[in-house]
């Protein structure tokens, strides 16, 4: 079984703060990854069934106010090297933080950058060859990417979200499992968390996000990406990072009435 899990930015970090990492929640995300059983043992190590969990996480208070600075966005790109590896170190340093954190708690984390093996065609379709993940799953290591910049052909370099990441590495790697750890305990109507979303229109009053909302990450963009994906996908809050990993689906479960 594959989980792919999401670290939202702002459950990582202090978005207050400029590059300031959240420790105490993050060491609580670290805890709980460690405390589940995410590589599935050595007698199943390069198995169909062996259980493997691929984390990715946002840029929190790292990559955006560097993207904002240089007017990068995963549609509109920049030549500017400087203001590349701005956007890059910052969200490297982030990572770095992760996988350290996972580390100290024996968990096998790793880091995979997306600018060095992902990229754009001048339509915006992105490639993200999942060779490198599959491998890292297969000797129990749990691979860690981030949001990053990655080059698009006649635009330099745009951003790659977290979320984009998130579907593309669920349906290239036939994931049985995807979740969105979230500042919010689901997606919400009022002060209700939704239990269950199949249909976007049925929520879309209630997630009330225009399309320039969801070019930044909103939950609409969240709910529309996961909709598409035949793994179902639950979106909780920290909280819930436990209970999703032990096998239940807390907060807003997204999957589309087939």
């Amino acid at each position: 079984m594959t989980t792919v899990l999401k670290l939202g930015g702002s459950v990582v970090t202090d978005k207050s703060e400029p590059e300031t990492v959240d420790r105490e929640a993050l060491d609580d995300a670290a805890a709980a990854i460690a405390a589940a059983d995410t590589t599935g043992g050595s007698d199943a190590v390069g198995t169909a069934d062996s259980d493997g969990l691929v984390v990715v996480h946002g840029g929190g208070s790292f990559g955006h106010h560097h993207a904002a600075a240089h007017g990068v966005t995963d549609t509109e790109g920049t030549h500017d090297v400087e203001g590349v590896l701005a956007i890059h170190d910052a969200m490297r340093e982030l990572n770095d933080a992760v996988v350290g954190a996972l580390q100290d708690r024996d968990v096998p984390a790793l880091p995979v950058h997306p600018l060095s093996t992902a990229h754009r065609d001048s339509a915006g379709e992105t490639t993200l060859p999942s060779e490198q993940v599959e491998t890292m799953l297969a000797e129990e290591f749990v691979p860690v990417l981030h949001g990053d910049v990655i080059a698009q052909s006649n635009e330099g370099a745009t951003v790659l979200s977290g979320d984009e990441i998130v579907t593309l590495l669920a349906r290239q790697l036939a994931a049985d499992r995807v979740g969105l750890c979230s500042t919010v305990p689901g997606v919400l109507d009022a002060d209700e968390v939704i239990d269950r979303i199949e249909r976007f229109e049925a929520v879309a009053d209630a997630l009330g996000a225009s399309d320039a909302t969801d070019v930044t990450g909103g939950m609409a963009a969240k709910v529309r990406e996961l909709l598409d994906l035949d793994t179902p996908a639950s979106i909780f809050g920290p909280a819930d990072l436990a209970a999703f990993l032990a096998g239940e689906q807390p907060g807003t479960l997204v999957q589309r009435r087939r």
